[in-house]
């Protein structure tokens, strides 16, 4: 298995990235949102990768983060979504994006993406319910930022959290919601003050 490549990023073309390492040239699929995240040709680029093997094709499917590899793996761990398909999937939304799509059972934001229909975007938000939340998805955010949730769960990624779920019950988009919480949360301490604020990025 090639767990990543490091190499110097020799071209980028439609879905794919050419990186060389070791002489040798790898072409490696990526989301749209990823290659545009990708330095200028020439300089050293590290991608977390999957090796896809068929009969008829071995692919390298890349990203930038452990975290988005792993919703990739989860997401064509669902029956019927293969490595092109999960592709698609995080081409049209972020890994964040698609969390939020799962955890508020958005089957329409998911079946946007090329080749997923409804019926296979609601098989995906069954399996996935379990295995993504919001928590997870602020920590990821927050990585490195010392003002973590405390053990009560009312720190500062609690509070998000709390705040999101309010705004997807009061009806708004998953990803709207959590756009606005992002843009007002460095100002507010406490859920009613956050929603307040992320209430004012949403009219």
């Amino acid at each position: 298995m090639i767990s990543y490549i490091r190499g110097r990023l020799a071209s980028v073309e439609e879905q794919k990235a050419i990186v060389e390492a070791g002489g040798i040239g790898y072409g490696i699929y990526m989301p749209n949102q990823a290659l545009s995240m990708l330095p200028q040709p020439g300089n050293e680029v590290k991608i977390y990768t999957y090796f896809s093997v068929r009969e008829d094709a071995m692919q390298l499917f890349g990203f930038l983060t452990r975290d988005d590899l792993e919703i990739f793996r989860l997401v064509i761990g669902v029956s019927g979504i293969g490595p092109k398909g999960g592709l698609n999937i995080l081409s049209s939304m972020s890994p964040d994006e698609l969390r939020f799509a799962v955890m508020s059972g958005d089957a329409k934001a998911i079946s946007a993406a090329p080749g997923i229909g409804k019926k296979t975007a609601e098989k995906l938000i069954v399996e996935l319910k379990d295995k993504v939340n919001i928590e997870d998805m602020l920590a990821h955010a927050a990585e490195g930022d010392s003002t973590g949730a405390n053990a009560d769960g009312h720190g500062e990624e609690g509070i998000q959290a709390e705040a999101v779920q309010a705004l997807v019950a009061l009806g708004y988009g998953s990803t709207e919601s959590m756009k606005a919480v992002k843009k007002a949360s460095p100002e507010c301490e406490t859920v009613e003050n956050l929603l307040k604020e992320a209430l004012k990025y949403l009219f």
